[in-house]
């Protein structure tokens, strides 16, 4: 039987959940709810299928990495690049270490509902039958813009080929991609690492994969951009497949998620700290040992952690980001 070796992608910032992630606290080191557990715990816990577990991060979130998920082995990476670099420099580690394998690359902070093993087990052997690079496509349960999809083609039983990856819609090509039986990219993967070197010595991350062959990974990172693994690789290659989720799926990607995931009151107001609403419905409330009061507002978001307050109208979650640009070029965040 082919080794299973999980990959926790851990380097990331989660930038849209300012203020609760910082440059000093990412995503994936928060918890949410009443599962005190960090996300990184819970994909860890997830990834209980494996024979092995890796993390890959940055320097920086190491010794973080190591505390929350003591049983990994824990990949540094030479810089942060996304997930492209990161990918190549997690296969190739693994390639090393295990003659026999099939990487299941997961991101370590999203949340992820029951029927997660099956559906990784699955697109394993997949990975391993028919040397694919497997990713998974979510059943979607609305017509979201924040997420990309896929086009599935030719069916094959476990899996389908993949005829197309979209970009990020608009509400109406949203609702467009899922009436066309088109899956959310949930950024999950499977393959044999030799067969993702060999497609990625194709494209943009070839230096790398040339330096890391050569035992140079820091002069390897230094010759490629920052890319995701869905440009540099998975778009590119003929040998890309899908295989369909439906288990309950979230990246926790800004705010307004939390109303997905967690529960509301009667109001609709999903409240994650101490607080307390007033004549409010509809709101998002999350802080760290701040009490939070809110009277006749709805749908906002208010989050307050360290010395930092995020107001804004629930619907414009995303526009987090803008606020982390400029707070990053006064170097605030």
């Amino acid at each position: 039987m082919v080794r299973t070796v999980a990959v926790l992608l851990a380097g990331g910032t989660g930038t849209r959940l300012y203020p609760a992630s910082r440059s000093h606290r990412p995503k994936q080191f928060l918890s949410f709810g009443d599962d005190d557990r960090s996300l990184l715990r819970r994909a860890a816990d997830r990834a209980a299928f494996a024979d092995d577990l890796y993390a890959v991060t940055r320097e920086a979130f190491a010794e973080d990495v190591a505390e929350h998920v003591p049983e990994a082995d824990v990949l540094v990476e030479p810089d942060a690049k996304d997930t492209g670099p990161a990918l190549a420099y997690a296969s190739h580690r693994v390639h090393e270490q295990h003659d026999d394998a099939v990487v299941c690359a997961l991101p370590a902070d999203h949340v992820v509902g029951d029927g997660f093993r099956e559906v990784v087990r699955r697109g394993c052997r997949v990975a391993a039958d028919a040397s694919r690079l497997v990713t998974f496509g979510v059943q979607p349960t609305r017509d979201a813009t924040e997420y990309g999809y896929i086009e599935p083609g030719t069916d094959h039983g476990d899996y389908a080929d993949v005829a197309a990856f979209r970009e990020k819609p608009d509400g109406e090509t949203a609702e467009q991609l899922r009436e066309a039986g088109c899956l959310w990219n949930a950024g999950l993967f499977a393959w044999r690492p030799e067969v993702f070197l060999e497609e990625a010595a194709e494209g943009s991350l070839a230096p790398l994969v040339d330096a890391l062959r050569d035992g140079d990974p820091e002069g390897g990172y230094d010759a490629v951009d920052a890319v995701s693994v869905d440009y540099a690789v998975m778009e590119r290659t003929e040998r890309a497949a899908v295989v369909p989720a439906d288990f309950d799926w979230d990246d926790l990607g800004s705010w307004d998620a939390l109303e997905r995931v967690l529960d509301t009151d009667g109001n609709g107001n999903v409240v994650a700290s101490d607080a307390l609403t007033v004549d409010a419905s509809g709101n998002v409330i999350a802080s760290d040992d701040m009490h939070v009061s809110i009277v006749g507002a709805d749908d906002l978001v208010v989050a307050a952690y360290d010395d930092r307050v995020l107001v804004l109208p629930k619907e414009e979650s995303q526009r987090v980001r803008e606020v982390v640009a400029e707070l990053r070029e006064d170097d605030l965040f």
